[in-house]
């Protein structure tokens, strides 16, 4: 059975206000219930941080191409690490954003995008849609076998995947001002809507980093005696934080005539502001391209797919430039993925259309975490790569703490738990479970111990076999069927007690 998300969520992490617990949601939901409230408040400081993901791509080197971690960018070699920057709210403006988001503003822009099925369709991200059956909603797996059924269908065709540049850090404040009130049925925002419009435009933040005072570490010391005081939060008050030596920076961001731009990425709120600014772009390629041109659309955030004939790659092309152009954003045409499907040798494959106009065989279309070949259809190599680096980099760590432990207590041998392992990185984690799990708080300055269960929702096994069945595609199980060998030849490259050596 289907679960509807519920706008409150006691969010775990320290922030600059206190947290909100399930005790206290009525009092919570009185106060974002409260437009005149909303109006009023005082958005705290955002938290920046930085994701870092590593890559491993095609680059070229001294006329040579070959696969790298690094890359020649402006004549220097540069990391290939992609930096996602992340800003996150303190607890009562998460809820405020999380509740604006799901019970006002997301059902009017639900409402609106039910009036044109073709609209509806098109969009995929950040949404909830049912699947056929009705029994839950669809994820990217859905979304990736609807494109993918769609070229088989059409056989000879051409997909073409855009990517946006920037999305979130260039979206247009004034044009995301008229199509949020758009969205209300309103010329103007109303008062509590115009607050979390400001607060989500001309934000302030700061930097995690700066919050580690201790060598690169959080003062642990001082978070502890917060929490006994019964806070969790780095400082006493937000007058604490102005007092300190903490830069609070400000968005600053700017586009060519000097205005402000761009949103910040990981808020409650940020996800359904970027659906909503795409909406001209998405009826406008609808009416033009689709309606006019029998053109299949979709777009994920800032992914956008189309299958077409080959003879329209260049219409769609000069038409979502000039498009991204009325929406100010920028789209690099010379980035584009053109993928050529056509039936070769009695099947369904892949050409890649190079920018020479060259062909390259049996390239495969990539679509969110997905190969596709037209013939068949695999997870993508690099998110395989990236299993198989976590668990041996767990494996590592877990080793290196255990030398710790055997050091430090004058032991002989110390093993590893096996148990977590497997679960995280082996198909006995491939089933949801519940697990028991210790927290402790602190009340009038005493330590409290609460024992509850927490749900195992699965590994990325579980994932990737329903993948597989959802799909259709019994070669994505093949690709994951050395894993355990993979996972013992790592156990077995350390000295764990209770692991056997060949």
């Amino acid at each position: 059975m289907k679960a509807q998300k519920d706008w409150f969520k006691d969010r775990g992490y320290p922030h600059f206000t206190n947290k909100t617990p399930l005790s206290i949601r009525k009092n919570i939901e009185r106060y974002v219930t409260n437009s005149k409230k909303v109006a009023h408040h005082s958005f705290s400081p955002l938290i920046f941080k930085e994701i870092k993901q590593r890559r491993y791509k095609l680059a070229k080197f001294n006329d040579v191409k070959r696969h790298s971690h690094k890359k020649v960018k402006k004549g220097k070699v540069v990391s290939n690490t992609k930096i996602r920057k992340i800003l996150y709210a303190s607890h009562i403006d998460a809820h405020i954003y999380s509740y604006y988001t799901q019970q006002i503003i997301n059902p009017k822009y639900e409402t609106y995008l039910k009036n044109n099925s073709l609209l509806s369709n098109s969009i995929t991200a950040y949404r909830q849609i049912e699947t056929d059956d009705k029994l839950k909603f669809k994820n990217n797996v859905h979304f990736a076998k609807d494109v993918f059924d769609e070229i088989k269908r059409r056989k000879n065709c051409v997909a073409l995947v855009l990517d946006i540049e920037n999305f979130f850090p260039s979206l247009n404040h004034k044009k995301l001002k008229l199509a949020w009130a758009k969205i209300l049925g309103n010329k103007t925002l109303p008062k509590d809507h115009f607050n979390i419009f400001k607060a989500t435009t001309k934000f302030s933040y700061v930097k995690l980093k700066d919050l580690k005072s201790k060598n690169g570490h959080f003062d642990e010391k001082r978070l502890s005696k917060h929490r006994k005081n019964g806070k969790h939060t780095f400082f006493e008050s937000i007058k604490d934080l102005i007092d300190s030596d903490i830069i609070i920076h400000k968005n600053q961001k700017k586009d060519d005539n000097k205005n402000l731009m761009g949103i910040p990425q990981g808020l409650p709120i940020s996800a359904l502001l970027a659906n909503i600014y795409m909406l001209d772009f998405d009826e406008s390629v609808i009416n033009e391209l689709t309606v006019k041109h029998s053109v299949f659309y979709r777009r994920y955030s800032d992914d956008i797919v189309v299958i077409s004939k080959e003879n329209q790659i260049k219409l769609i092309e000069e038409f979502v430039k000039n498009e991204m152009i009325k929406n100010k954003l920028t789209i690099s045409l010379e980035k584009t993925e053109k993928t050529l499907f056509k039936i070769n040798r009695g099947r369904l494959q892949s050409f890649k259309i190079e920018n020479n106009g060259n062909l390259k065989e049996n390239v495969p279309l990539n679509y969110l975490g997905f190969e596709f070949y037209g013939y068949q259809t695999l997870i993508k190599s690099k998110n395989l790569a990236k299993f198989y680096r976590e668990m041996k980099e767990t494996i590592k760590r877990k080793h290196k703490r255990v030398e710790t432990i055997k050091e430090k207590h004058l032991l002989d041998e110390a093993p590893i738990f096996k148990r977590k392992v497997y679960r995280l990185f082996s198909f006995k984690g491939e089933k949801s479970r519940m697990l028991p799990v210790k927290r402790t708080e602190f009340v009038n300055s005493k330590a409290r111990t609460k024992n509850f269960e927490r749900k195992f929702r699965g590994n990325y096994l579980r994932y990737a076999y329903r993948a597989s069945d959802e799909l259709e595609a019994p070669e994505i199980k093949r690709q994951l069927r050395n894993h355990w060998k993979i996972l013992q030849k790592t156990l077995k490259k350390y000295d764990f007690s209770n692991v056997k050596k060949d």
